[in-house]
């Protein structure tokens, strides 16, 4: 398969993400401590983690269509569609746990 973006490039993520590869591997290290990461029963999924968050970042920067995304991952268009809508919420803005403390 050439032509396939991956993550393991680090020349890659920044024109799909707008973020550096360092930057990048943030997200990719909290998704990796909470449950995306883990073993779920059924079919694996078909990119690791990392390709997986690339490929949400790409969707969400370039706005492409699953038809036009795919092919550039090496996947069907329902495998992508199926890991957007996964991570996707997963990736959304959580609110805050910690506030500052007001001064009294």
């Amino acid at each position: 398969m050439t032509g396939v973006i991956t993550a393991s490039e680090p020349s890659r993520t920044a024109p799909f993400t707008g973020q550096s590869p360092r930057c990048f591997g943030k997200p990719v290290t909290v998704m990796r401590r909470e449950s995306a990461n883990e073993t779920r029963r059924g079919r694996p999924w078909s990119l690791p983690l990392k390709d997986r968050l690339l490929l949400v970042a790409a969707c969400w920067r370039t706005n492409l269509t699953m038809r036009r995304l795919a092919p550039l991952f090496g996947i069907p268009t329902s495998a992508a569609d199926r890991i957007i809508d996964h991570l996707g919420p997963e990736l959304a803005l959580r609110p805050r746990k910690r506030f500052a403390k007001l001064p009294a």
